[in-house]
């Protein structure tokens, strides 16, 4: 006798296989048929593809693929993933999460996460920090955010000016400890985030620019340059 769900496995087969293509385009195709069936028992396979997925279109669709499933069933699964060893897999997590929004799992984005020392999580942990902390956490993940202002190259520095910016006016005690901070590189960052928070179209690379002279020529050295291009 011919199992009766022999057609269902047939098809969660192939669209593994599909998601595990050599051609992009197909497993793009395959993430957006996921979605669309929104069946529970794709899960697991979705979230390993998250993990290992290369092209960005693709792990934006598998994003998508998940929010479409059941909250109580893929939150749960998702904070497993925030603790991989794969950094990949913790990052597309956070990100999953922020898109799902449920407020409840705020407290997974811990302290290590938010300074992981990928970048690409980091900037993850905090765009979906600022979404799910709740208004009496602000404060707290103000402090954290600002705690790494200096960080990264230009589009890390951006993406935590952006999440602090996210946070609201309740940033300025932060910011005005920062720019009090004895490293020119942190004052020149939150000088820049400082911008952003009073007038969010401001130029964002003349700050920056500054930091890195600051970095490579110190601060004395830095300044004499920026005077005489005055």
């Amino acid at each position: 006798m011919v199992p009766i769900n022999t057609p269902h496995k047939n098809k969660n087969s192939n669209l593994l296989e599909a998601l595990g293509a050599g051609n992009s385009s197909v497993r793009l195709r395959a993430a957006l048929a996921a979605g669309t069936d929104a069946d529970p028992g794709l899960l697991e396979t979705l979230v390993a593809r998250c993990a290992v997925e290369p092209d960005f279109f693709v792990r934006d669709m598998l994003t998508w693929a998940l929010t479409r499933l059941p909250a109580e069933l893929t939150v749960p699964r998702l904070v497993v993933e925030l603790r991989s060893g794969r950094a990949q897999a913790r990052s597309q997590a956070l990100h999953t999460l922020s898109k799902i929004g449920d407020g409840s799992v705020g407290s997974e984005i811990t302290r290590s996460l938010l300074r992981d020392a990928d970048d690409e999580v980091a900037r993850s942990a905090w765009r979906a920090a600022v979404v799910l902390v709740p208004e009496v956490g602000k404060p707290a993940l103000a402090e954290e955010l600002a705690a790494q202002l200096g960080r990264g190259d230009r589009s890390v520095k951006l993406s935590l000016s952006r999440a602090l910016v996210a946070l609201g006016d309740g940033i300025e005690p932060v910011l005005r400890k920062a720019l009090a901070s004895a490293d020119p590189v942190v004052r020149a960052h939150a000088r820049a985030t400082e911008q952003l928070l009073h007038d969010p179209e401001a130029a964002f690379d003349p700050a920056v620019d500054e930091a890195k002279r600051i970095a490579a020529l110190g601060p004395e050295r830095a300044a004499e340059v920026a005077g005489a291009d005055r």
